[in-house]
């Protein structure tokens, strides 16, 4: 079950455009399902525990610039737009920044719909193709992820404006959007995940493709007959999705998969795929859909644990070392924060110059090993001063010798060369012969490899890794 199964009427159109395509098959049938589980979500549910839950699909294309992210979009709308009739054109929208801006954009084409012949419709696919834009300002609004959590969850949706209420029962909007892995490391944190606002959401990283050899060539025409049919099927009336009997022992399989996967995990990967099973069971609802049956078999069951078990694997992936131990900073003793005072002005420093910035008393830093305190009685105000020095520094100044001697050089340097005679300076300013030997690098050994780190270990090593 590594590789997913590209399943169904959407899964066959996929495989047919792939070869001339240059993005990952995986993410044009990832970005099907999204769309299509919107397109049905209205009118089709799916039996979970007793109760009917929504058959939405979010999903996140996770990949760097240029891998085909966009590629993979419109190669998905390409395979649904004819046999979806006028919804992708109608209810697919961007850019929403808040939980207001989401309520208020589904309460609107509710108010929009209500009076039309097929009723009120508040089905809404929501593509982010640039999502780190969006994450960056819902950082603003604490009320976003709470509303896009009962999105998911198809619960009701609330707006108290001064003017009106805002209400939508039964929501039923997707999220697809597209993301660099940095930029999910960087905004969808830990925190938020574990209250489960983004572990709704199947991240899928996306494979490197071949260049092809013309990119002249169109995809070809998708025989949309089989989608359009269920697609009618689907919205006609009401459908509940239910499990078969020879599909319950994979299901218990795959809720103990779930659950022993995350028990295992680290922690800040484990809240990613608290709701693998779940997933599993709306892709299968989407599945059986395509085929206008409102049976999960065995087969379709199957098929759509590979694809939620390579999101599962995507997800470590992306979230790997986020619960790496990070070694923290060792804070400076008092000697060695003295120490660097007294370096710093150059081997002396004065009680001013010191006692302010190491938090200690003079007479604390007296009794620190390494440190002589004196008393310069030279002041001309008559006060002493305490001065501190290191042991072994018994220069009287501030000024280090190295920069006194150079200075000092440098003085009979000059000295000399002012007492030379005329004829001297213009024998130094003759143009000489120099032999090209002069200028060929002089071999050099190889530089000593440096000595590996010494690997901290963690705080709370395996005592018994020592006996291994």
């Amino acid at each position: 079950m590594n590789t997913p199964v590209l399943y169904g009427p959407i899964g066959r159109a996929v495989r047919k455009i792939s070869p001339c395509l240059e993005a990952d098959a995986l993410g044009v049938y990832v970005a099907a399902l999204s769309m299509w589980s919107a397109a049905i979500g209205g009118s089709v549910k799916v039996s979970s525990r007793g109760s009917a839950r929504p058959v939405l699909l979010w999903s996140a294309l996770v990949a760097g610039t240029g891998r085909g992210k966009g590629t993979a979009l419109r190669a998905a709308l390409h395979v649904l737009d004819k046999s979806l009739g006028r919804f992708l054109a109608t209810h697919t929208t961007s850019g929403i920044t808040s939980g207001a801006s989401m309520v208020n954009h589904l309460w609107e084409q509710q108010e929009a719909t209500a009076e039309t012949e097929h009723g009120r419709d508040v089905r809404t696919l929501v593509v982010e193709e640039e999502w780190s834009e969006v994450l960056r300002r819902v950082k603003r609004d604490a009320s976003f992820t709470t509303k896009l959590r009962a999105a998911w969850d198809g619960a009701t949706l609330r707006n108290t404006t001064k003017e009106e209420a805002q209400e939508v029962r039964d929501p039923a909007m997707v999220l697809h959007c597209h993301v660099t892995t940095s930029d999910w490391s960087k905004y969808v944190g830990e925190s938020e995940a574990a209250g489960g606002s983004y572990n709704r959401i199947l991240p899928f990283l996306l494979g490197s493709v071949p260049m092809l050899d013309d990119d002249r060539v169109s995809l070809p025409k998708v025989d949309g007959s089989e989608l359009s049919d269920a697609y009618r099927w689907a919205t006609a009336r009401p459908h509940v999705i239910t499990l078969s009997e020879d599909a319950r022992p994979l299901w218990r399989t795959v809720r103990r998969y779930a659950r022993i996967l995350g028990e295992t995990l680290p922690e800040a990967q484990a809240v990613f795929i608290e709701r693998t099973a779940e997933q599993t069971l709306r892709v299968a609802a989407c599945l059986a859909a395509s085929e206008c049956s409102e049976i999960i078999t065995d087969e379709i069951l199957s098929a759509a644990f590979t694809l939620v078990r390579r999101s599962v694997q995507d997800a470590v992936r992306i979230n790997k070392g986020a619960d790496a131990l990070k070694v923290k900073r060792q804070p400076l003793s008092l000697a060695d924060k003295v120490r660097a005072r007294i370096e710093l002005h150059g081997g002396r420093a004065t009680s001013s110059q010191v006692l302010p910035y190491v938090g200690a008393s003079a007479a604390e830093v007296k009794e620190l090993p390494g440190i002589i305190v004196t008393v310069d009685r030279s002041g001309k105000t008559g006060r002493p001063a305490t001065v501190f020095t290191l042991r072994g520094d018994t220069s009287g100044d501030a000024v280090p010798q190295p920069a006194r001697a150079e200075r000092e050089q440098n003085r009979d340097d000059s000295r000399r060369s002012e007492s030379r005679p005329a004829d001297s300076k213009r024998d130094e300013n003759r143009a000489t012969v120099v032999q090209m030997d002069a200028y060929r690098p002089t071999p050099r050994q190889a530089p000593e490899p440096t000595p590996e780190p010494k690997r901290l270990e963690p705080l709370d090593a395996n005592p018994f890794r020592a006996l291994l």
